[in-house]
């Protein structure tokens, strides 16, 4: 094991756990490598909605009534 990986304890729901072992048998790939994938993708995509969340900072917040309102005007709803 590499001196810069760090060793955890994580619970899955079982089938969670017979689900994740089963994908790595077919991928010929380790468990902890298929949790470290889905934690990297979860965080990068966390990333990318903080980045939007900046990006629309100044936009005008629209109240929810207000929306529905303009959905109904455009006939979407």
């Amino acid at each position: 094991m590499s001196a810069q990986l760090k060793r955890s304890t994580v619970y899955l729901d079982p089938r969670l756990h017979k689900a994740l072992r089963l994908k790595a048998i077919e991928t010929s790939r380790s468990m902890s490598d298929l949790v470290n994938e889905a934690v990297k993708n979860s965080l990068a995509e966390d990333e990318e909605d903080l980045a939007a969340f900046d990006q629309r900072a100044d936009e005008p917040l629209v109240r929810f009534e207000e929306m529905l309102k303009r959905l109904k005007a455009d006939g979407c709803i």
